[in-house]
């Protein structure tokens, strides 16, 4: 792995910490000379319980996340569609599967298999302005000192 390599210290089965994703950028920029990556199959300690794991190695997930110079843009899985192994997961996860009971039975009568992903839309605009602060991408800005515009 690139951040091997580099020296960065990055457990396999931990997530990335900011320090981690920029330090991985900047090594994507000198080693292929490009600002966008993609990084699939993270470990599925670290993804919401309803992100289906990998058919050949449970350990991970069917999941990916989008960068651009270090930054992550877009966050995205397959998701499990059936009820059964949703509430395992939820399970596992500690979560009390009656506070989500409405949610897994939403997929008692089928669902296809699926899969969604969130995008940063502020953070995708301050990286292609070249923004500083990605307060400056908003109309009305939050931060724990600023909840009202």
């Amino acid at each position: 792995m690139l951040s091997k390599d580099a020296g960065v210290d990055v457990d396999p089965f931990g997530d990335l910490n900011t320090v981690a994703e920029r330090k991985l950028g900047q090594l994507v920029l000198e080693k292929y000379d490009t600002e966008f990556y993609i990084l699939h199959r993270y470990p599925l300690a670290v993804r919401p319980f309803y992100t289906m794991p990998c058919y050949d190695n449970p350990a991970y997930s069917n999941s990916f996340d989008v960068f651009i110079r270090g930054e992550e843009i877009i966050s995205g899985a397959q998701r499990i569609h059936e009820p059964k192994f949703l509430a395992e997961r939820a399970q596992a996860c500690g979560i009390d599967v009656q506070t989500i009971s409405t949610y897994i039975d939403s997929f008692k009568d089928g669902a296809p298999p699926h899969g969604g992903f969130g995008v940063g839309l502020e953070r995708v605009v301050m990286l292609f302005c070249n923004l500083d602060n990605i307060r400056k991408t908003s109309l009305f800005p939050r931060d724990p000192t600023r909840l009202v515009p």
